[in-house]
């Protein structure tokens, strides 16, 4: 949930205003201008465009295949969004994305635990056994949440989704006219950038030749007829 909407009209003076505070943080900047080049949202009737769109929850699901990881086309409200094996991906193409980041974030020991080991997520509602799964601290899932979100909206933006609307949701421009904000934004995108997960540019590292691929391909105009019978092949 958003705290402070920022209105449509200040946009432009937050943007810039954000980019100023990175100057001299080059992987930062590199990101954030990935981040700001998907305002204004592209109208639904433009290619690619729109919110949530069949077409972005079919790309978000071959993203998760294109990590190794399965998924099964059913609400995670019926138990888990990630069971230690796959995610359930009858939820928002954002949803989808933030989970695969999340596996690609979380220690590879905790990658077979319900919710990676960090206690019940928000659509989960088996959440006994989320919690007896559980095994960081309070903080330290803070911070992998973070390091999470970023990297979800950088790989919406790849996508060429609006991940600019997630990286609000998500609060990180709150008050974005203080240094502050900017400092922590800097933070999380260097330690992205020292783990490996994004490169100097602000593009993901990982699936690099799958995503070199789809950025070469030209748009099907059949990918959201094929979501259906993908998500079924590599269903569990």
């Amino acid at each position: 949930m958003i705290l402070s909407p920022i209105a449509p009209d200040d946009m432009p003076t937050a943007l810039a205003a954000f980019a100023a505070h990175l100057e001299g943080h080059a992987e930062a900047l590199a990101a954030f201008r990935r981040i700001a080049a998907t305002w204004p949202v592209r109208p639904a009737d433009e290619p690619g465009g729109g919110v949530d769109t069949p077409e972005h929850r079919a790309e978000a699901v071959k993203l998760a295949h294109a990590h190794g990881v399965e998924t099964l086309d059913e609400p995670p409200s019926r138990s888990f969004m990630w069971d230690g094996k796959v995610i359930r991906t009858d939820v928002e193409a954002t949803v989808i994305v933030h989970e695969v980041t999340h596996w690609l974030c979380a220690a590879p020991e905790r990658r077979t635990l319900i919710d990676y080991g960090l206690g019940p997520g928000p659509e989960t509602t088996a959440r006994k056994e989320a919690r007896a799964d559980k095994r960081l601290c309070f903080e330290d899932c803070m911070h992998e949440e973070q390091q999470t979100s970023l990297l979800g909206v950088l790989w919406e933006v790849e996508l060429g989704q609006p991940g600019i609307l997630a990286f609000l949701e998500q609060n990180w421009m709150e008050h974005w006219e203080r240094a502050s904000t900017a400092a922590f934004f800097i933070r999380h995108a260097e330690e992205l950038f020292a783990r490996g997960l994004i490169d100097a540019d602000g593009r993901p590292t990982t699936a690099r030749a799958w995503a070199d691929a789809r950025r070469a391909a030209p748009a099907s105009s059949d990918s959201a007829t094929s979501h259906s019978a993908d998500s079924q092949s590599r269903a569990a």
